[in-house]
């Protein structure tokens, strides 16, 4: 190699100074760790459903997302079929705090009347085993006020509370923003809940109205986050419902892992 450095042209040189140059973007990309993992689709409606994890380019989790097809919002169940999807994480890519999702439709709505009645999905993402959420188990709605299933007040992000009638079977209890617009006297869109049992932190839940999602919307909204979590991990400080025109899909996520 030195005697070819040596003994090299100048035209020589420039062509290994080309080569160098178009080499270096390639180099720099290889470090590049962003790639999205998709899980296998289920499906929903006339669509499918399924779940993704996108990593940054450190290869850390930057999104975990539910993404719908366009056709998913039509042909759905009606009211009395109350059907719930189950979508399992991404064979490959990295390990997240979230072990499964479980989209619930809910075609009339559920209570409190006048706020979460309307057509609806439930978007959960649960950091439990599939088996230890079908183990859940209430007497009544009720006990999602009880002393038994109120979580340490560092599991609990502020504003949020547990009301009675939120306890679900083979869900948990589910607490509300008090501060959420729908709460404050304006149309329910979208929300975000958190669920726990036993007084552990059990998932995540974003609720989105049919017509929110068949605006075809940008948003993206802050969550409030608790001071601590009952399963180690990083977690979204934000979430968001979006339409893409390009691939005619919706997607539902958890971001700015942290």
């Amino acid at each position: 190699m030195k005697t070819l450095q040596a003994s090299a042209r100048p035209a020589t040189r420039a062509w290994l100074a080309v080569v160098a140059m178009a080499a270096s973007p390639l180099l720099a990309s290889a470090g590049d760790l962003s790639a999205t993992y998709r899980g296998k689709p289920v499906t929903f409606g006339q669509g499918q459903a399924h779940t993704e994890v996108r990593t940054d380019n450190a290869g850390k989790v930057a999104a975990i997302s539910i993404v719908l097809s366009e056709q998913a919002l039509t042909g759905l169940p009606a009211a009395k079929m109350a059907p719930a999807y189950l979508l399992r994480m991404p064979a490959k890519g990295p390990r997240t705090v979230v072990d499964h999702v479980v989209i619930n439709w809910e075609a009339a709505g559920h209570p409190p009347p006048k706020i979460y009645d309307v057509p609806h999905f439930d978007f959960h993402f649960y950091m439990v085993k599939r088996a230890e959420t079908m183990k859940v188990r209430f007497n009544s709605d009720a006990e999602s006020a009880d002393p038994g299933q109120q979580p340490p007040a560092e599991l609990l992000p502020a504003g949020y509370i547990l009301p009675p009638g939120t306890a679900v079977p083979k869900m948990g209890v589910h607490a509300i923003n008090t501060k959420a617009p729908e709460f404050q006297q304006q149309p329910f869109t979208a929300t975000l809940i958190y669920g726990y049992y036993n007084k552990r932190q059990t998932f995540i839940e974003p609720m989105v109205a049919l017509s929110f999602l068949q605006s075809k919307p940008a948003f993206s909204a802050p969550m409030e986050r608790p001071a601590s979590y009952s399963k180690a991990g990083s977690y979204p400080s934000s979430y968001s419902v979006s339409y893409h025109p390009d691939s005619k899909s919706y997607e539902i996520a958890l971001n700015g892992f942290q």
